[in-house]
């Protein structure tokens, strides 16, 4: 990984719909998922003019991975963040804080998220993570690809 993942990142699933007046730069592939590049706000901004929600939820996801290999601490770690954010059936997760620390001379790395989930309009549903197509049209929206 390019750029270490930090508080503030935000990683989306490999696939997600978007608008297409929305334009996305992301960051390389992380277990199928590609960190967002965009300021927040301006990202924001844009979906909600579409008629786009980027809804936060509201439990804390937090994983603590022992490890020396700091890479492999990482990846460990965010796999398992982002199975509970696949649980919810969301499909973004925002990191809210990353502490790297030891523990009898053992280095663990503990990270703290939120999942976050993208769809058209105000209402949660399930159905854009499970099958977008049915319930959108193809041509109304792109997906989203990392740029690397």
């Amino acid at each position: 990984m390019a750029d270490p993942i930090k508080a503030g990142s935000i990683l989306m699933e490999e696939g997600t719909y978007l608008p297409r007046s929305v334009s996305l730069e992301s960051g390389s592939p992380s277990n199928g998922w590609a960190e967002m590049k965009n300021a927040r706000a301006p990202f924001e901004k844009q979906l909600e003019e579409a008629g786009w929600t980027f809804f936060f939820m509201a439990g804390e996801l937090k994983t603590t991975v022992f490890g020396f290999d700091r890479e492999k601490t990482l990846q460990a770690a965010l796999k398992r963040l982002i199975a509970s954010v696949k649980s919810q059936k969301c499909n973004s997760i925002e990191i809210t804080q990353v502490t790297a620390k030891s523990f009898l001379r053992l280095p663990y790395l503990s990270i703290s998220a939120h999942s976050r989930h993208l769809q058209k309009g105000i209402v949660f549903s399930e159905a854009e993570t499970s099958a977008p197509d049915l319930q959108y049209a193809q041509t109304d929206h792109i997906k989203v690809a990392s740029t690397s």
